[in-house]
């Protein structure tokens, strides 16, 4: 069914159809410029068919009537405009032209664009409508049975390469069959207070599992896993559905994602048009011959064909790879984020239903979601998690040692473990920054403060893995060099320490900063304990002296190591493009 039978007709304005039900006092949705009895369309179940407008996963469309016995007046009309008959059911997609490309994952897409809508006094039949507009799939144990609102929760996003909406002629490959192009995992913590977004670069090299699959006909098909093979195939490869995806999900990180969404290009386009446009951020200009995207340096407003360009492109960034695109488009996620909350959207009813309308058209999910009920729900804990919050990052890896030439890669499973742990413990990285931020300026304050003379420092000197000889020629120097006369070489430490450390009493600290200018000592390797007492009877401090050990003199000047290696960002903040 055409924009005209989904109550988007051309020359109505969505606001226009809101009316007051004298009834009920309430205002509600006419969808078609008909008698009071109309109808709405339903929600697509189960079913699949080839002709799904969508992410390249089927699905179908029904139409349910409203409840008759409403005395609802009609829809309103700008003037000038005659009534249009419904028009009847789209046909087939045409065949699209050979392109190579990928789509951004839009997840707030139809969820958050439910919980606007119902925010503000959307109403039922508005909510089935929407329903209406999004494709289901039935991915069996793949998915979770059902929507918790008192859990932690992980939606799979799932963009595939197989070209579908309407104008994409241009994008996408030809021959696919609709891989997994770009995929983020989103975890939402069980307070709402935070959320990562994970993405998995398609080129990562994966076991895909064995999957159940279902057929058109209802009947099930086990499509066999493959090893050492690109994330990319676990969808379409083989006949492949999300719930293959998802499978494969687990199997690489530990994590199960609980539900899946899947968005097709169209949704960067009628998405960013039913916003009034992005706010993109570039280092230098781009003008890329290839996705057609065209930008002076600095800040530009991107929607439609130019916001697709975006988040396409791959050779205007970076090293031109798939691990750069997804840093813009994790960059432009953020900023539609901010734009889709923003009060220029929420303060308009126009805005707010054709960000409704373009998301959801634009959507498939599993069947354990597809409900309006459950949709709501979703979007409406997802709305709790401020966007300072939401932290963006890429899986952790390295070049595929395989390959001589380097086309692919893998976990790095020196970094990425701690990402997977942390999620599936449902640990918040905007809080580990957050406690990052609050040692490193206790450590920097630990620098801050008088120093007593070289005279009065007192320390003991043990090796903690430094080289043989060490503790005594550090002694040497501090004693003949330093002016800290009053130290001794206390032998060997109990274990080896990577870092040089120097323990010390409260008392102490003016004698600890002393000693750190000396040698060159960050604020980490001040550690607060207690004090020793040295040969003479009086307390002292201990210096351990790690690997780190550069030689006899020569200033540490180390810094605090970060509490996760890992690049991120978070949905607040503004940044360009590089």
């Amino acid at each position: 069914m055409d924009a005209q039978g989904r109550g988007r007709a051309d020359n109505v304005d969505p606001a226009d159809q809101w009316v007051l039900n004298p009834n009920t006092g309430e205002y509600e949705l006419r969808l078609t410029p008909s008698a009071p009895q109309s109808a709405v369309p339903g929600p697509r179940r189960s079913a699949p068919s080839p002709s799904r407008v969508g992410a390249g996963v089927p699905g179908s469309r029904t139409t349910a009537p409203v409840a008759p016995g409403r005395d609802v007046p009609p829809p309103r009309r700008r003037r000038g405009v005659p009534e249009e008959p419904l028009p009847g059911r789209r046909g087939r997609r045409p065949v699209k032209q050979k392109s190579k490309a990928r789509k951004v994952l839009l997840w707030t897409g139809g969820t958050m664009a439910f919980a606007l809508v119902a925010t503000a006094g959307g109403g039922y039949f508005y909510l089935k409508h929407l329903e209406g507009n999004v494709g289901t799939t039935d991915v069996g144990d793949a998915a979770a049975s059902s929507f918790s609102k008192d859990e932690a929760f992980n939606i799979l996003i799932i963009g595939t390469d197989k070209r579908t909406g309407e104008g994409n002629e241009g994008y996408g490959d030809a021959g696919s069959v609709g891989h997994a192009d770009t995929n983020i995992l989103l975890h939402v913590s069980k307070d709402r207070t935070n959320a990562t977004a994970l993405s998995i670069p398609r080129d990562l090299i994966v076991d895909v599992p064995d999957c159940d699959t279902k057929q058109e006909d209802g009947t099930s098909k086990v499509v066999a896993g493959t090893e050492d093979v690109r994330f990319n195939t676990s969808l379409g490869q083989d006949g492949r559905d999300a719930g293959c995806t998802m499978r494969t999900v687990e199997a690489a990180t530990g994590i199960k994602p609980d539900h899946f969404v899947m968005a097709d290009f169209n949704a960067v386009k009628t998405l960013t048009s039913a916003v009034g446009g992005v706010e993109v951020c570039v280092e230098k200009a781009v003008d890329d011959k290839q996705s057609k995207l065209k930008l002076p340096a600095g800040k530009s407003t991107v929607e439609g064909e130019q916001a697709l360009a975006f988040v396409r492109t791959r050779h205007a960034f970076g090293n031109q790879g798939d691990l750069d695109r997804i840093k813009v488009q994790q960059q432009f996620l953020g900023s539609l984020m901010r734009q889709m909350t923003s009060g220029d959207t929420l303060t308009s009813p126009t805005k707010l239903l054709k960000l409704a309308e373009a998301a959801t058209n634009a959507l498939t999910v599993d069947s354990a979601i597809g409900k309006v009920g459950t949709l709501k729900d979703i979007a409406l804990e997802l709305k709790k998690v401020p966007t300072k919050n939401i932290s963006f990052m890429t899986i952790p890896v390295v070049d595929n040692p395989a390959e001589t030439v380097k086309a692919t890669v893998v976990v790095d499973q020196t970094r990425a473990p701690e990402i997977f742990d942390a999620i599936t413990g449902d640990v918040s990285f905007t809080e580990v920054k957050a406690q990052e931020k609050k040692e490193k300026a206790e450590v920097a304050a630990r620098l801050k403060g008088t120093k007593s003379a070289a005279a009065d420092v007192r320390v003991q000197i043990l090796n903690g893995g430094a080289a043989a000889g060490s503790a005594q020629q550090q002694l040497a120097y501090l004693q003949t060099e330093a002016g800290v006369t009053k130290s001794d070489n206390a032998g060997n430490a109990e274990a080896d320490l990577a870092k040089t450390t120097l323990e010390y009493d409260p008392d102490q600290a003016d004698q600890a900063r002393r000693l750190a200018d000396i040698m060159g000592l960050s604020g980490a390797a001040l550690k607060p304990g207690k004090s020793v007492t040295n040969a003479q009877g009086l307390p002292a401090m201990t210096l351990t002296l790690g690997k780190d050990f550069k030689g006899a003199g020569v200033k540490l000047n180390s810094s605090a190591p970060a509490a996760s290696n890992v690049e991120k960002s978070t949905a607040d903040k503004v940044q360009c493009a590089s």
